[in-house]
């Protein structure tokens, strides 16, 4: 994928966002266990919630933010990555996470590139916003993952 402008590259990763929330939606129907099945119900649920989250932050920043340029920034067939996972169906808890940290941050990995390359101060601290608000963010979905072992 080669992604030219700011507001592509927001796009795309909320299009990923649902990609993952797909993927995570196939692996639910095979899963055997009923804790990875609410596991990835839950995943599901978080990749909406950033996806609509996204589409917010895009719909209500500044034009001259978003149509910050780039000298191409290339970045993996995504939806590729997505389709082509299989977990057996006896997957755990552990697999799953692992799966999840893996993908989320190849994403993070795609906004630090995108935020290296920025000379717009503007633009440079946008990303670092939305980059801070993903690793919070994940850093909850870990949390909230490991109290769902004490449950």
């Amino acid at each position: 994928m080669r992604i030219q402008q700011l507001s592509e590259l927001l796009d795309y990763i909320a299009k990923c966002r649902l990609d993952m929330g797909k993927l995570y939606k196939r692996l639910h129907a095979n899963a055997d266990s009923s804790r990875v099945k609410l596991m990835l119900e839950y995943f599901q649920q978080h990749e909406k919630h950033i996806h609509d989250t996204l589409e917010s932050y895009i719909e209500d920043a500044p034009a001259k933010i978003l149509d910050t340029w780039y000298q191409d920034i290339v970045f993996e067939d995504f939806l590729k990555r997505c389709n082509d996972t299989v977990l057996p169906a006896s997957m755990d808890e552990e697999q799953v996470l692992e799966l999840h940290l893996d993908l989320e941050n190849r994403l993070i990995g795609l906004l630090e590139k995108a935020e290296e390359l920025t000379s717009s101060n503007d633009a440079k601290s946008a990303l670092q916003d939305v980059i801070r608000v993903a690793q919070t963010q994940q850093k909850r979905l870990v949390h909230s993952v490991l109290r769902m072992d004490d449950i």
